[in-house]
Protein backbone atom coordinates (compact mmCIF):
# COMPACT_ATOMS: atom_id res chain seq x y z
CA UNK A 1 0.00 0.00 0.00
CA UNK A 2 3.12 2.36 0.35
CA UNK A 3 3.99 1.44 -3.01
CA UNK A 4 2.05 4.43 -4.74
CA UNK A 5 3.58 7.33 -2.79
CA UNK A 6 6.75 6.06 -2.86
CA UNK A 7 6.45 5.96 -7.05
CA UNK A 8 4.56 9.65 -6.87
CA UNK A 9 7.67 10.98 -4.94
CA UNK A 10 10.40 9.11 -7.41
CA UNK A 11 8.24 10.79 -10.02
CA UNK A 12 8.55 13.86 -8.19
CA UNK A 13 12.02 13.95 -7.80
CA UNK A 14 12.86 13.18 -11.44
CA UNK A 15 10.34 15.62 -13.27
CA UNK A 16 12.11 18.35 -10.85
CA UNK A 17 15.61 17.17 -12.06
CA UNK A 18 14.71 17.24 -15.61
CA UNK A 19 13.30 20.89 -15.10
CA UNK A 20 16.24 21.81 -13.73
CA UNK A 21 18.36 20.47 -16.87
CA UNK A 22 16.53 21.78 -18.94
CA UNK A 23 17.00 25.26 -17.02
CA UNK A 24 21.11 24.81 -17.05
CA UNK A 25 20.66 23.90 -21.21
CA UNK A 26 18.60 26.73 -22.10
CA UNK A 27 21.42 29.37 -20.15
CA UNK A 28 23.73 27.76 -22.02
CA UNK A 29 21.84 28.06 -25.24
CA UNK A 30 21.61 32.01 -24.82
CA UNK A 31 24.20 34.05 -26.19
CA UNK A 32 24.76 37.32 -23.95
CA UNK A 33 23.98 41.07 -25.15
CA UNK A 34 26.66 42.43 -27.26
CA UNK A 35 28.42 44.47 -24.22
CA UNK A 36 28.49 41.36 -22.43
CA UNK A 37 30.01 39.61 -24.83
CA UNK A 38 33.89 39.61 -25.24
CA UNK A 39 33.86 37.72 -28.56
CA UNK A 40 31.87 40.15 -30.12
CA UNK A 41 34.01 43.10 -28.15
CA UNK A 42 37.21 41.71 -29.53
CA UNK A 43 36.39 40.98 -33.27
CA UNK A 44 34.58 44.42 -33.30
CA UNK A 45 38.25 45.68 -32.24
CA UNK A 46 39.65 43.83 -35.51
CA UNK A 47 37.21 44.30 -38.06
CA UNK A 48 37.60 48.25 -37.03
CA UNK A 49 40.89 48.26 -37.90
CA UNK A 50 40.56 46.34 -40.69
CA UNK A 51 40.49 49.43 -43.03
CA UNK A 52 41.43 47.74 -46.80
CA UNK A 53 39.70 44.66 -48.11
CA UNK A 54 38.61 43.43 -51.09
CA UNK A 55 35.22 41.38 -52.02
CA UNK A 56 34.09 39.10 -54.87
CA UNK A 57 30.67 37.54 -54.92
CA UNK A 58 26.84 38.01 -56.19
CA UNK A 59 24.16 40.13 -55.08
CA UNK A 60 20.73 38.97 -55.59
CA UNK A 61 18.65 42.05 -55.61
CA UNK A 62 14.35 42.56 -55.45
CA UNK A 63 13.48 45.56 -55.23
CA UNK A 64 9.52 46.63 -55.60
CA UNK A 65 8.80 43.61 -57.48
CA UNK A 66 12.05 43.33 -59.80
CA UNK A 67 14.81 41.24 -59.45
CA UNK A 68 18.04 41.96 -60.60
CA UNK A 69 21.30 39.60 -59.64
CA UNK A 70 24.36 41.02 -60.63
CA UNK A 71 27.96 39.95 -60.08
CA UNK A 72 29.85 42.07 -57.29
CA UNK A 73 33.61 43.21 -57.04
CA UNK A 74 34.04 45.90 -53.57
CA UNK A 75 37.48 46.93 -52.98
CA UNK A 76 38.01 49.31 -50.15
CA UNK A 77 40.76 51.43 -48.73
CA UNK A 78 40.23 53.60 -45.76
CA UNK A 79 37.26 55.51 -46.91
CA UNK A 80 37.80 55.50 -50.73
CA UNK A 81 35.67 52.73 -52.11
CA UNK A 82 35.13 50.96 -55.58
CA UNK A 83 31.78 49.15 -56.24
CA UNK A 84 31.65 47.10 -59.51
CA UNK A 85 28.06 45.70 -60.65
CA UNK A 86 27.95 43.64 -64.00
CA UNK A 87 25.61 41.11 -65.38
CA UNK A 88 26.84 37.97 -67.88
CA UNK A 89 29.46 38.86 -69.96
CA UNK A 90 29.42 42.29 -68.69
CA UNK A 91 26.57 43.17 -69.35
CA UNK A 92 25.36 46.81 -67.42
CA UNK A 93 28.20 47.22 -66.02
CA UNK A 94 28.38 49.86 -64.03
CA UNK A 95 31.58 51.76 -61.58
CA UNK A 96 30.33 53.21 -58.25
CA UNK A 97 33.46 54.99 -56.77
CA UNK A 98 33.38 56.99 -54.15
CA UNK A 99 34.83 58.88 -50.40
CA UNK A 100 33.93 61.23 -47.71
CA UNK A 101 33.48 63.86 -50.12
CA UNK A 102 31.51 62.40 -53.07
CA UNK A 103 30.70 59.83 -55.36
CA UNK A 104 30.60 58.98 -59.41
CA UNK A 105 28.78 56.72 -61.21
CA UNK A 106 30.01 55.24 -64.65
CA UNK A 107 27.13 53.41 -66.65
CA UNK A 108 26.30 52.64 -70.16
CA UNK A 109 28.92 55.30 -71.18
CA UNK A 110 27.51 58.40 -68.97
CA UNK A 111 28.95 59.32 -65.57
CA UNK A 112 26.51 61.22 -63.03
CA UNK A 113 27.57 62.79 -59.93
CA UNK A 114 26.22 63.23 -56.29
CA UNK A 115 27.10 63.67 -52.51
CA UNK A 116 26.08 60.50 -51.41
CA UNK A 117 25.73 57.05 -53.07
CA UNK A 118 21.95 56.15 -51.82
CA UNK A 119 20.05 58.74 -54.11
CA UNK A 120 21.87 58.36 -56.87
CA UNK A 121 22.14 54.75 -57.10
CA UNK A 122 18.36 54.42 -57.07
CA UNK A 123 18.01 57.52 -59.43
CA UNK A 124 20.63 55.52 -62.07
CA UNK A 125 20.12 51.77 -61.49
CA UNK A 126 16.77 52.04 -60.12
CA UNK A 127 17.11 50.16 -56.84
CA UNK A 128 18.51 50.96 -53.54
CA UNK A 129 21.88 49.75 -52.34
CA UNK A 130 22.54 51.34 -48.94
CA UNK A 131 26.51 51.59 -49.45
CA UNK A 132 27.10 54.39 -46.72
CA UNK A 133 25.85 50.72 -44.42
CA UNK A 134 27.01 48.41 -46.05
CA UNK A 135 30.45 49.44 -45.70
CA UNK A 136 30.13 48.47 -41.94
CA UNK A 137 27.47 45.63 -42.58
CA UNK A 138 29.21 43.89 -45.39
CA UNK A 139 31.93 42.87 -42.65
CA UNK A 140 29.57 42.27 -39.90
CA UNK A 141 29.46 45.59 -37.81
CA UNK A 142 26.78 47.72 -37.17
CA UNK A 143 26.94 51.81 -38.91
CA UNK A 144 27.74 54.08 -36.86
CA UNK A 145 24.48 55.18 -36.29
CA UNK A 146 21.49 54.99 -35.37
CA UNK A 147 22.04 52.28 -32.36
CA UNK A 148 21.43 48.88 -33.30
CA UNK A 149 19.91 45.87 -32.02
CA UNK A 150 22.15 42.74 -32.41
CA UNK A 151 21.52 39.35 -31.74
CA UNK A 152 23.57 36.09 -31.63
CA UNK A 153 23.04 32.51 -32.29
CA UNK A 154 23.75 29.59 -30.07
CA UNK A 155 27.60 29.56 -31.11
CA UNK A 156 27.88 32.51 -29.85
CA UNK A 157 28.48 34.24 -33.06
CA UNK A 158 26.78 37.39 -34.67
CA UNK A 159 23.34 36.44 -36.16
CA UNK A 160 21.10 39.40 -36.78
CA UNK A 161 21.84 43.18 -36.67
CA UNK A 162 18.64 45.07 -36.91
CA UNK A 163 19.46 48.98 -37.95
CA UNK A 164 17.57 52.21 -39.51
CA UNK A 165 14.58 49.84 -40.76
CA UNK A 166 16.90 47.33 -41.98
CA UNK A 167 17.26 43.39 -41.29
CA UNK A 168 20.73 42.50 -41.43
CA UNK A 169 21.73 38.73 -41.06
CA UNK A 170 24.53 36.73 -41.46
CA UNK A 171 23.91 32.64 -41.57
CA UNK A 172 27.17 31.68 -42.95
CA UNK A 173 30.58 32.99 -41.34
CA UNK A 174 34.16 31.82 -41.96
CA UNK A 175 37.63 32.42 -40.95
CA UNK A 176 39.79 34.35 -42.12
CA UNK A 177 42.42 33.98 -39.93
CA UNK A 178 41.81 35.74 -37.08
CA UNK A 179 38.94 37.27 -38.25
CA UNK A 180 35.31 36.03 -38.94
CA UNK A 181 33.77 37.28 -42.56
CA UNK A 182 30.26 36.55 -43.44
CA UNK A 183 30.09 34.50 -46.54
CA UNK A 184 26.29 35.27 -47.49
CA UNK A 185 24.44 38.35 -46.02
CA UNK A 186 20.44 38.83 -45.97
CA UNK A 187 19.57 42.39 -45.87
CA UNK A 188 16.14 43.42 -46.17
CA UNK A 189 13.46 45.67 -45.42
CA UNK A 190 9.90 45.96 -45.55
CA UNK A 191 9.04 49.04 -46.80
CA UNK A 192 9.06 49.07 -50.47
CA UNK A 193 9.72 45.23 -50.05
CA UNK A 194 13.40 45.05 -50.32
CA UNK A 195 16.29 42.46 -50.40
CA UNK A 196 19.76 42.33 -50.97
CA UNK A 197 21.12 38.41 -50.78
CA UNK A 198 24.66 38.60 -51.12
CA UNK A 199 26.71 34.70 -52.00
CA UNK A 200 29.29 33.28 -52.14
CA UNK A 201 31.53 36.43 -50.96
CA UNK A 202 35.25 35.63 -51.15
CA UNK A 203 37.30 38.11 -48.94
CA UNK A 204 40.87 39.26 -49.56
CA UNK A 205 42.52 40.84 -46.84
CA UNK A 206 45.43 43.68 -47.95
CA UNK A 207 47.51 46.80 -46.75
CA UNK A 208 46.39 48.47 -49.84
CA UNK A 209 43.11 47.75 -51.74
CA UNK A 210 44.97 48.77 -54.99
CA UNK A 211 42.38 51.52 -56.11
CA UNK A 212 43.91 53.45 -58.50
Amino acid sequence: MRSAPIIRSSLRRTVTALAVIALILQGCTIAPPAAQNPDWSALQDKLQQLKSWQLRGRVNIRYEGESYTPRLRWQQASSDYEIRLWGTFNAGNTLIKGNPDGVSLETDGRTSNARTPERLILNELGYEFPVSSLVYWIKGQPAPAPRPQISFDELNQLEEIQQDGWTIRYPDPRQYGELSLPRRIEVSRSEQDIRLVFVGLSWTLTESSGLN
